[in-house]
């Protein structure tokens, strides 16, 4: 059941970072540098996170 969360970390601040990609990064529930939330693996998500991918460290969970 598991196997369908990605557990993703913020690496890199969304400051100076366009306001669309700020906004994704408050939409995936991230508040600050290395935090880790994890998410269902949804095609949803998987666009939040191919369009911020330069700022995050992502892993199946």
């Amino acid at each position: 059941m598991s196997a369908n969360k990605l557990r993703i970390t913020l690496i890199k601040s969304p400051f100076g970072c366009l306001p669309q990609h700020r906004a994704t990064v408050k939409g995936l529930g991230l508040r600050r540098i290395r935090h880790t939330v994890e998410v269902l693996n949804t095609p949803e998500n998987r666009g939040m996170v191919n369009k911020i991918s330069y700022m995050l460290k992502v892993e199946e969970a």
